[in-house]
């Protein structure tokens, strides 16, 4: 079993930042994949961000890429998301993921353990 629990989400002028953290509970937690997932009102739930189990390689949207960054420390089993560069369209819920797959997906269906979400709204 493993807990997710979100945090760092606000209120934040576009082209402001905001740093999401996603701390586990467990052991494992290095034997996960991670992903960020975001929803916004009246849209479905999509992919943002992904991390495999090492660290090794990451995973964005294109959406995000360029301006999203995730990392982990397994030391302290934590995800992170540095989000710079916010605009009003990456207004959502954020939620964090694992999976203890083989291969790295970015399809939500696929992970095990979901956080309860963090709010990101992004004035104009």
């Amino acid at each position: 079993q493993v807990q997710l629990v979100e945090s760092g989400g606000g209120l934040v002028q576009a082209g402001g930042s905001l740093r999401l953290s996603c701390l586990a509970s467990g052991r494992t937690f290095s034997s996960y994949h991670m992903g960020w997932f975001r929803q916004a009102p009246g849209k479905e739930r999509e992919f943002v961000a992904g991390i495999s189990w090492s660290g090794g390689r990451t995973y964005y949207a294109d959406s995000v890429q360029g301006r999203f960054t995730i990392s982990r420390d397994n030391a302290k089993n934590t995800v992170y998301l540095q989000m710079n560069s916010l605009k009003p369209e990456d207004t959502a819920v954020y939620y964090c993921a694992a999976d203890y797959g083989v291969v790295f997906t970015t399809l939500g269906s696929r992970y095990d353990y979901w956080g309860q979400g963090t709010q990101v709204t992004v004035s104009s």
